[in-house]
């Protein structure tokens, strides 16, 4: 396994692996801001939206690959409002469903982290659904919960479901 950094605009194989590596997640549960069945035109677009984001530094977008194929992926939100530069946001944490249990998402988190920190921040907030094996990851990794807010977002199905933000100091 192999974590870098996506530094310039996807490649086309890139963004095909990422498509496959979302839409995988949302059809198998996670909550990832979109509803089921997540097509193909809308994730490539979502990937793309992130490519722009990462071009202009406004996200980092880390990529763990098996084999040449990317199966795993995390976003760092670096753009925040003036009165938070010391603040970064982890997002769209993603391991491919047939990889999972194998340290992806922890090397993935790390990675991100480290990240953060060559970028000056020193608090890094996410928030994931109340309940979803994620929780573990995170706070495995030395992340604090605060209490849920209960219907926060939809799952993949269209349900109602609560949501955790969870912190840490760097």
């Amino acid at each position: 396994m192999h974590i870098r950094a996506v530094t310039s605009a996807l490649s086309a194989p890139e963004r095909d692996d990422l498509t496959s590596l979302l839409i995988d997640a949302v059809e198998g549960g996670a909550s990832l801001g979109f509803l089921k069945p997540l097509d193909e035109a809308r994730a490539q677009s979502y990937w793309d939206g992130v490519s722009r984001a990462v071009a202009q530094g406004d996200k980092a977008l880390l990529v763990a690959e098996i084999g040449g194929a990317i199966l795993g992926t995390v976003q760092l939100v670096l753009d925040m409002p003036q009165n938070q530069p010391h603040r970064g946001e982890i997002s769209k944490m993603i391991v491919h469903s047939r990889v999972r249990q194998l340290g992806l998402g922890s090397r993935l988190l790390a990675a991100a982290e480290d990240r953060a920190r060559q970028g000056g921040k020193s608090l890094l907030v996410l928030d994931t659904q109340t309940g979803s094996p994620a929780e573990h990851l995170y706070t495995k990794a030395g992340y604090s919960p605060l209490p849920p807010l209960p219907d926060y977002a939809l799952t993949p199905d269209g349900i109602p479901a609560a949501t955790t933000i969870f912190w840490k100091r760097i």
